[in-house]
Protein backbone atom coordinates (compact mmCIF):
# COMPACT_ATOMS: atom_id res chain seq x y z
CA UNK A 1 0.00 0.00 0.00
CA UNK A 2 1.74 3.39 -1.28
CA UNK A 3 1.12 7.03 0.30
CA UNK A 4 2.42 10.05 -0.88
CA UNK A 5 4.08 12.08 1.78
CA UNK A 6 4.70 15.97 1.67
CA UNK A 7 6.40 17.94 3.90
CA UNK A 8 6.17 21.63 3.50
CA UNK A 9 9.26 23.28 5.11
CA UNK A 10 10.52 27.39 5.33
CA UNK A 11 12.87 27.12 2.66
CA UNK A 12 12.55 23.62 0.97
CA UNK A 13 9.23 21.23 0.15
CA UNK A 14 9.98 17.36 0.77
CA UNK A 15 7.89 14.88 -1.23
CA UNK A 16 7.77 10.83 -0.48
CA UNK A 17 6.41 7.97 -1.48
CA UNK A 18 6.50 5.28 0.94
CA UNK A 19 5.29 1.67 0.43
CA UNK A 20 3.85 0.97 3.99
CA UNK A 21 6.82 1.97 6.07
CA UNK A 22 9.85 1.73 3.37
CA UNK A 23 10.71 5.16 1.26
CA UNK A 24 11.07 4.17 -1.99
CA UNK A 25 10.86 7.45 -3.43
CA UNK A 26 11.90 11.47 -2.23
CA UNK A 27 12.72 14.48 -3.75
CA UNK A 28 13.16 17.90 -2.51
CA UNK A 29 11.86 21.40 -4.51
CA UNK A 30 11.19 24.81 -3.76
CA UNK A 31 7.64 24.30 -5.19
CA UNK A 32 5.38 21.64 -5.59
CA UNK A 33 5.12 20.22 -9.54
CA UNK A 34 1.41 19.68 -9.83
CA UNK A 35 2.40 17.33 -13.64
CA UNK A 36 5.00 15.47 -10.83
CA UNK A 37 2.17 14.46 -8.78
CA UNK A 38 0.45 13.38 -11.75
CA UNK A 39 3.70 11.10 -12.86
CA UNK A 40 3.24 9.68 -9.54
CA UNK A 41 0.15 8.61 -8.89
CA UNK A 42 0.62 6.75 -12.15
CA UNK A 43 3.49 5.28 -11.09
CA UNK A 44 2.96 4.20 -7.56
CA UNK A 45 -0.40 4.11 -6.92
CA UNK A 46 -0.64 5.65 -3.69
CA UNK A 47 -3.83 4.82 -2.16
CA UNK A 48 -4.05 8.05 0.11
CA UNK A 49 -2.02 11.38 0.52
CA UNK A 50 -1.12 13.47 3.83
CA UNK A 51 1.06 16.95 4.21
CA UNK A 52 2.40 18.81 6.65
CA UNK A 53 2.60 22.78 6.12
CA UNK A 54 4.22 25.53 8.11
CA UNK A 55 2.15 27.45 5.96
CA UNK A 56 -1.43 28.61 5.97
CA UNK A 57 -3.45 29.74 3.38
CA UNK A 58 -4.81 26.55 0.77
CA UNK A 59 -2.92 25.95 -2.18
CA UNK A 60 -4.12 24.97 -5.51
CA UNK A 61 -1.91 21.94 -5.97
CA UNK A 62 -4.25 20.78 -2.52
CA UNK A 63 -6.88 20.50 -4.69
CA UNK A 64 -5.41 19.12 -8.06
CA UNK A 65 -3.91 16.34 -5.64
CA UNK A 66 -7.16 15.52 -4.50
CA UNK A 67 -8.39 14.56 -7.69
CA UNK A 68 -6.20 11.88 -7.90
CA UNK A 69 -5.54 10.78 -4.58
CA UNK A 70 -7.66 11.32 -1.07
CA UNK A 71 -5.67 13.93 0.50
CA UNK A 72 -5.36 14.72 4.68
CA UNK A 73 -3.61 17.82 5.93
CA UNK A 74 -1.63 16.63 9.28
CA UNK A 75 -2.60 18.34 12.78
CA UNK A 76 -2.02 17.43 16.41
CA UNK A 77 -4.84 15.92 16.89
CA UNK A 78 -3.62 13.11 14.92
CA UNK A 79 -1.31 12.80 16.82
CA UNK A 80 -2.23 9.86 18.66
CA UNK A 81 0.74 7.67 18.86
CA UNK A 82 1.97 9.68 21.37
CA UNK A 83 1.05 11.89 24.70
CA UNK A 84 1.22 15.34 23.45
CA UNK A 85 1.43 17.54 26.39
CA UNK A 86 2.49 20.74 25.22
CA UNK A 87 0.27 23.54 26.71
CA UNK A 88 -0.81 25.15 23.41
CA UNK A 89 -0.76 22.22 20.94
CA UNK A 90 -2.57 24.35 18.30
CA UNK A 91 0.85 26.42 18.41
CA UNK A 92 3.00 23.46 17.86
CA UNK A 93 5.22 23.36 14.71
CA UNK A 94 4.01 20.37 12.87
CA UNK A 95 7.26 19.79 11.54
CA UNK A 96 8.34 19.34 15.20
CA UNK A 97 5.37 17.44 15.91
CA UNK A 98 5.86 15.13 13.36
CA UNK A 99 9.26 14.33 13.58
CA UNK A 100 8.57 13.29 17.13
CA UNK A 101 6.27 10.94 16.13
CA UNK A 102 9.02 9.67 13.84
CA UNK A 103 11.57 8.94 16.29
CA UNK A 104 9.04 7.29 18.36
CA UNK A 105 7.90 5.42 15.32
CA UNK A 106 11.80 4.08 14.86
CA UNK A 107 12.67 3.26 18.23
CA UNK A 108 9.60 2.63 20.52
CA UNK A 109 9.74 2.11 23.98
CA UNK A 110 13.29 4.28 23.96
CA UNK A 111 14.20 7.96 24.98
CA UNK A 112 14.84 10.32 21.67
CA UNK A 113 16.00 13.80 21.89
CA UNK A 114 15.07 15.13 18.01
CA UNK A 115 17.57 17.90 16.50
CA UNK A 116 16.52 19.36 13.42
CA UNK A 117 19.06 21.79 11.96
CA UNK A 118 17.08 23.20 9.07
CA UNK A 119 16.28 27.57 8.70
CA UNK A 120 16.07 27.09 12.58
CA UNK A 121 17.71 24.52 15.33
CA UNK A 122 14.95 22.54 16.94
CA UNK A 123 15.23 20.57 19.77
CA UNK A 124 12.43 18.15 21.22
CA UNK A 125 12.69 15.03 23.33
CA UNK A 126 10.20 12.17 23.59
CA UNK A 127 11.29 9.76 26.33
CA UNK A 128 10.61 5.97 26.48
CA UNK A 129 6.73 6.07 28.01
CA UNK A 130 5.87 8.19 24.73
CA UNK A 131 5.61 11.29 26.67
CA UNK A 132 6.08 14.85 24.59
CA UNK A 133 6.32 17.88 27.22
CA UNK A 134 7.57 20.82 24.44
CA UNK A 135 11.34 21.75 23.40
CA UNK A 136 13.59 24.71 22.04
CA UNK A 137 13.58 26.73 19.32
CA UNK A 138 16.88 28.37 18.23
CA UNK A 139 18.03 30.42 15.52
CA UNK A 140 19.63 28.17 12.78
CA UNK A 141 23.62 28.19 10.99
CA UNK A 142 22.91 30.30 8.26
CA UNK A 143 20.71 32.72 10.43
CA UNK A 144 22.85 33.50 13.25
CA UNK A 145 25.74 34.17 9.87
CA UNK A 146 23.22 36.66 8.61
CA UNK A 147 22.00 38.57 11.64
CA UNK A 148 25.70 39.29 12.34
CA UNK A 149 26.09 40.70 8.47
CA UNK A 150 22.63 42.24 8.88
CA UNK A 151 22.65 43.69 12.68
CA UNK A 152 25.84 45.35 12.92
CA UNK A 153 27.31 48.14 10.32
CA UNK A 154 30.97 46.05 9.22
CA UNK A 155 30.88 42.62 10.36
CA UNK A 156 30.66 40.68 6.76
CA UNK A 157 28.79 37.87 5.36
CA UNK A 158 30.24 35.00 6.32
CA UNK A 159 29.48 31.26 4.83
CA UNK A 160 29.64 28.42 7.30
CA UNK A 161 32.22 25.96 7.15
CA UNK A 162 32.16 22.22 8.10
CA UNK A 163 35.75 21.70 8.39
CA UNK A 164 36.46 24.71 10.92
CA UNK A 165 37.81 23.18 13.95
CA UNK A 166 39.43 26.00 15.82
CA UNK A 167 38.87 26.56 19.25
CA UNK A 168 38.89 30.53 18.45
CA UNK A 169 39.09 32.96 15.31
CA UNK A 170 42.30 34.89 14.30
CA UNK A 171 40.87 37.00 12.11
CA UNK A 172 37.13 38.59 11.58
CA UNK A 173 35.95 35.54 9.18
CA UNK A 174 37.30 33.00 11.32
CA UNK A 175 36.21 34.84 14.74
CA UNK A 176 32.60 35.44 13.47
CA UNK A 177 33.29 31.74 12.43
CA UNK A 178 34.11 30.48 15.84
CA UNK A 179 31.35 32.48 17.08
CA UNK A 180 28.52 30.81 15.21
CA UNK A 181 30.05 26.91 14.52
CA UNK A 182 31.53 26.64 18.30
CA UNK A 183 28.48 28.72 19.86
CA UNK A 184 26.40 26.02 18.07
CA UNK A 185 28.85 22.80 18.78
CA UNK A 186 28.30 24.09 22.88
CA UNK A 187 24.60 24.52 22.59
CA UNK A 188 23.88 21.26 21.24
CA UNK A 189 26.43 19.64 23.93
CA UNK A 190 24.25 21.06 26.43
CA UNK A 191 21.22 20.23 25.32
CA UNK A 192 22.58 16.53 24.59
CA UNK A 193 24.11 16.83 28.01
CA UNK A 194 20.70 17.87 29.62
CA UNK A 195 18.69 14.96 28.12
CA UNK A 196 21.55 12.52 29.35
CA UNK A 197 21.10 14.28 32.78
CA UNK A 198 17.44 12.36 32.61
CA UNK A 199 18.27 9.17 30.60
CA UNK A 200 21.90 8.28 29.37
CA UNK A 201 20.47 6.00 26.79
CA UNK A 202 18.76 8.52 25.13
CA UNK A 203 18.81 8.50 21.71
CA UNK A 204 20.03 11.75 19.35
CA UNK A 205 18.34 11.99 16.06
CA UNK A 206 19.92 14.36 13.81
CA UNK A 207 17.67 15.69 10.92
CA UNK A 208 17.13 18.97 9.14
CA UNK A 209 19.27 20.31 5.93
CA UNK A 210 22.44 21.05 8.08
CA UNK A 211 22.30 17.61 10.26
CA UNK A 212 25.34 16.64 8.37
CA UNK A 213 27.03 19.56 9.46
CA UNK A 214 25.81 18.62 13.01
CA UNK A 215 27.33 15.26 12.85
CA UNK A 216 30.24 16.55 12.11
CA UNK A 217 30.65 18.66 14.83
CA UNK A 218 29.80 15.77 17.22
CA UNK A 219 31.71 12.75 15.56
CA UNK A 220 34.92 13.03 18.45
CA UNK A 221 31.95 13.66 21.25
CA UNK A 222 31.71 11.00 24.21
CA UNK A 223 27.74 11.12 23.06
CA UNK A 224 29.27 9.54 18.73
CA UNK A 225 27.58 5.98 19.75
CA UNK A 226 24.28 7.66 20.32
CA UNK A 227 23.82 9.43 17.40
CA UNK A 228 21.78 8.72 14.53
CA UNK A 229 21.27 10.41 10.74
CA UNK A 230 18.00 10.33 9.78
CA UNK A 231 17.47 12.84 6.89
CA UNK A 232 13.50 12.07 6.41
CA UNK A 233 12.74 11.99 10.19
CA UNK A 234 10.10 14.11 9.33
CA UNK A 235 8.31 12.17 6.40
CA UNK A 236 8.46 9.16 7.97
CA UNK A 237 6.70 10.85 10.84
CA UNK A 238 4.07 11.44 8.92
CA UNK A 239 3.92 8.34 7.10
CA UNK A 240 3.80 6.82 10.55
CA UNK A 241 0.75 9.24 11.16
CA UNK A 242 -1.12 6.90 8.61
CA UNK A 243 -0.25 3.63 9.47
CA UNK A 244 -1.22 4.19 12.49
CA UNK A 245 -4.79 5.31 11.91
CA UNK A 246 -5.23 1.93 9.65
CA UNK A 247 -4.69 0.05 13.22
Amino acid sequence: MATLVIDIGNSYIKTAVFNVDELVWVQSSVTIDEKLIEQIAKQYKPEKAIFSTVKTNNESWETSISKHIPLVKFDSSMATSIKNHYRTPQTLGLDRLAAVIGAHAMYPDQANLVIDAGTCITYDAVDQGANYYGGSISPGLNMRYQALNYYTASLPLVNPNAGFNEDKGYDTTTAIRSGVQNGIRFEVLGFIQDSFSINTDTNIILTGGDSIFFDTLLKNSIFAPHIKNEPHLVLKGLNAVTLHHND
